[in-house]
């Protein structure tokens, strides 16, 4: 099955008509993207793009052949326009089937927002799932290949969704099965909210997802570009930098999470709580959460992704138990029983096989510590940092909200 993408940006393109914002100021040659739209084997048209015509055209293809035209979603984009010869627009009501006479079966799923997703399957059997913006199946079933069908064939060829709008659809979709290692995962319906260029490439290939430009022609089935998951990341920041939220943001799109907060409970400390707090509301409701420093056995095990927030709270309480505070202790055998405490982590570190994304604080960039203590600890965690980020796939330093990749 022969997939043409004759638009992938958001109902109002990119840029945004009369929009002064910074993204759509430099949304301009090949970073510009029509409404999405979705050419299949020159037969199957879903949604519209503004020229549809001349989009297939500057793509190498015709919609003479198109057979059946479908719509996804309200459209409050710019006016489109329906060439002569289409057939008229129409949708398949939820749950229904459609045979088109070229072969492929279309099937309309469920959401839980305005609109409907469609389930296309070729007549060699590659199947494809296509989402609307700001949309996610309704009605999953767990361990199915159909959204929301129990007891269908394995997980899809291909899907296309709003990857960075509803990155909780693609967590259901990897949670019931439709969603698998092999499964090409494409990243539509990018607006003005969504980075540009490497920074976009980026935050998808996180998710195991990947964009296309307008025009790309592309084969269901074909595995080649589905982009490797890094198994260890370390994310990096100041205080307030946006080092968690980048974090988090990370694993947002995977089911079953495991947040591992080692900073534990402060009793009769507000603003320690509304801290807190404020981590926990921001995370996907499906992930559980564990307070503790004993972070060895976590690695060593198998089970979902963990998120570590953080090592400098981790070290802290290390520095706590070897009782590494003063010159007389450190002296007499706390900084070798440190050591010992660091070697084993970064052991574990290394040899971990769970996805793993831990976030640190960067430090000594410029304040030198008062006391001796505290450039003991500031030296500590800038050793371990650097040794944990050498058994790191992936390296993020977060500047005033921006990720830097360093690996």
């Amino acid at each position: 099955m022969e997939l043409t993408l004759l638009g992938t940006g958001a109902p109002e393109g990119l840029p945004r008509p009369g929009c002064p914002c910074a993204r759509c100021a430099v949304a301009v040659g090949d970073g510009t993207r029509a409404a999405t739209a979705l050419l299949i084997d020159g037969a199957l048209l879903l949604d519209l793009t503004p020229g549809p015509a001349f989009a297939a055209a500057r793509a190498g293809r015709s919609i003479g052949g198109v057979r059946q035209v479908l719509l996804s979603h309200p459209h409050d984009g710019p006016a489109v326009e329906l060439p002569a010869g289409l057939p008229a627009p129409g949708r398949v009501p939820d749950g229904r089937e459609l045979s088109l006479i070229s072969g492929h079966r279309v099937r309309a799923v469920a959401l839980d927002a305005p609109g409907t997703g469609y389930e296309v399957t070729a007549p060699e059997g590659e199947r494809l799932l296509y989402l609307p913006p700001g949309a996610a199946p309704a009605g999953l079933a767990g361990n199915s290949g159909h959204a929301g069908d129990a007891g269908a064939p394995g997980p899809y060829d291909m899907v296309l969704l709003d990857v960075l709008g509803r990155p909780d659809a693609l967590a259901r979709l990897r949670a019931s099965g439709a969603v698998g290692a092999t499964t090409d995962v494409i990243g539509v319906h990018l607006g003005h909210d969504a980075p540009p260029g490497e920074e976009l490439r980026r935050r998808l290939a996180a998710a195991g997802a990947r964009a296309v430009p307008d025009g790309a022609a592309l084969l269901v089935g074909d595995y080649h570009a589905v982009p490797d998951l890094p198994r260890r990341t370390l994310v990096l920041g100041g205080a307030r930098s946006g080092k968690s939220v980048e974090a988090e943001r990370r694993l947002e799109s995977f089911p079953d999470v495991l947040y591992v907060a080692t900073g534990g409970t402060r009793e009769g400390d507000p603003e320690w709580a509304a801290r807190v707090a404020l981590h926990r509301e921001r995370r996907p409701g499906s992930w559980r959460t564990v307070e503790t420093c004993d972070l060895i056995p976590l690695l060593t095990a198998d089970g979902p992704p963990l998120l570590i927030d953080c090592l400098a709270l981790w070290l802290t309480d290390a520095m706590d138990s070897v009782g590494a505070w003063t010159d007389e202790t450190w002296d007499d055998g706390g900084a070798a029983a440190l050591a010992e405490r660091v070697d084993a982590l970064v052991a574990a570190v290394r040899g971990t096989r769970r996805t793993v994304v831990a976030v640190s604080n960067e430090v000594g960039s410029g304040v030198v510590p008062a006391t001796a203590s505290g450039r003991r600890f500031r030296d500590a965690l800038g050793r371990l940092n650097a040794r944990l980020a050498g058994e790191c796939e992936h390296v993020l330093l977060v500047v005033a909200g921006q990720a830097v990749p360093l690996r």
